[in-house]
């Protein structure tokens, strides 16, 4: 079977791009897109094609990643027509960019540390910009919040503001759990919500210190969840009814069955 030729797949993929943004004769959606409305539809493809990857679908895994790279397809023909740059400068920068980082590889350098090559690049772009440097700069506000949680933390902990361990951060759980049970008395819907957010922050702590990723232990415990009520489900609707006609005691032993029979 012949393969594909990667450079006239993609050169396909830009005309298309190219076609739909046609002034004349484009797609009248995708004329009218820009940056900021396409963004959350570039979030929405990365987590699509982390999906297929925890349900191990291959073939589902080359499509997300198809939506994916037309997303940067469709960002960079945006970008070219306002002449700030196109995809061959999209391209040729994360090439630069690989080279740049991998001295031992690609050159005649000794092998160094990823982050540390990336804090020297953040650093470099501070001064280029005229801001004052910081160990936080990089991390992207767009990320989900327990990702970003880990990141900001991570980064603390390279200058040494860090728990020394997992013991460490427990008792840091306890304080912000009675934090938010005061805060709930005091009825300030906006002083609970910090409170949470400190729980949370704090729960984030002790999986870094753990080395358990949050974002992917939460993601697994909505699996487990959903699989576990859509089993209360079934069982109801062979009996003719519905979580809504089942009472809180009814769903909570069919819960504790689905625990015992379910991973």
């Amino acid at each position: 079977m012949n393969r594909p030729d990667p450079a006239a797949s993609l050169a396909r993929l830009l005309a298309i791009m190219r076609r739909l943004r046609d002034p004349v004769d484009g797609c009248e959606w995708d004329r009218a897109q820009t940056f900021a409305t396409i963004a959350p539809y570039t979030i929405e493809e990365a987590y699509e094609v982390a999906d297929a990857i925890a349900q191990d679908d291959p073939a589902a895994l080359r499509d997300e990643l198809g939506d994916l790279l037309f997303q940067v397809v469709f960002h960079s023909r945006m970008a070219e027509e306002t002449g700030a740059f196109d995809f061959a400068d999209v391209a040729d920068a994360i090439s630069d960019k690989m080279i740049r980082r991998h001295p031992h590889i690609f050159g005649d350098g000794d092998q160094a540390g990823w982050e540390a090559l990336k804090a020297a690049e953040r650093s470099r772009a501070a001064v280029a910009a005229g801001r004052v440097e910081s160990v936080l700069d990089g991390v992207p506000v767009a990320l989900p919040a327990l990702a970003r949680a880990d990141k900001l933390q991570r980064r603390a902990a390279r200058v040494g503001f860090d728990w020394p361990d997992a013991d460490a951060v427990l008792p840091k759980i306890d304080e912000e759990l009675a934090e938010v049970a005061q805060a709930r008395r005091s009825g300030d819907a906006g002083h609970l919500a910090e409170e949470v957010g400190d729980l949370l922050f704090s729960v984030v702590n002790l999986a870094r210190k753990l080395k358990v990723d949050p974002e992917t232990a939460l993601r697994t415990a909505n699996s487990k969840f959903e699989r576990r009520f859509r089993g209360i489900e079934d069982a109801l609707r062979e009996e003719g009814r519905g979580p809504a006609q089942a009472s809180l005691e009814e769903m909570e032993a069919l819960w504790q069955r689905m625990k015992r029979h379910q991973a």
